[in-house]
């Protein structure tokens, strides 16, 4: 059985944001296979421009990309390209931040789901 697969995006003890991939643990009931419940303040539906310098995630935040493909990239040049249908963790609230950019310059529609 396969976890189900994210980017985390974070702030180092450098201040400097990083990516990390990471699972979610996934368990088998009698009619599906499940995570553990995470507690959410609220969930927003947002069309984001296609480009964005460096920035901080407001807070800790699941972003689901519903559309288009979209490059995000950190201060040491590092880069990760999430496709519709993927799922980022930002966590990276302090520090230098991230630039955000969609491959084909259009905005992007996304799903953001604000943690406690």
């Amino acid at each position: 059985m396969k976890p189900m697969k994210i980017v985390r995006l974070y702030t180092g003890d450098d201040c400097e944001s990083h990516f990390e991939d990471c699972e979610i643990p996934l368990e088998t009931g009698p009619m599906s296979r499940f995570s553990a419940a995470q507690k959410a303040k609220s969930i927003m539906f947002l069309e984001l421009k296609s480009y964005y310098d460096y920035h901080n995630a407001p807070q800790r935040q699941y972003v689901i990309f519903l559309d288009g493909a979209v490059e995000i990239e950190v201060a040491d040049g590092s880069k990760r390209i999430i496709q519709a249908g993927e799922i980022l963790l930002a966590e990276d609230t302090t520090g230098h931040g991230h630039i955000t950019r969609s491959l084909d310059g259009e905005p992007r529609n996304t799903v953001f789901i604000l943690l406690d």
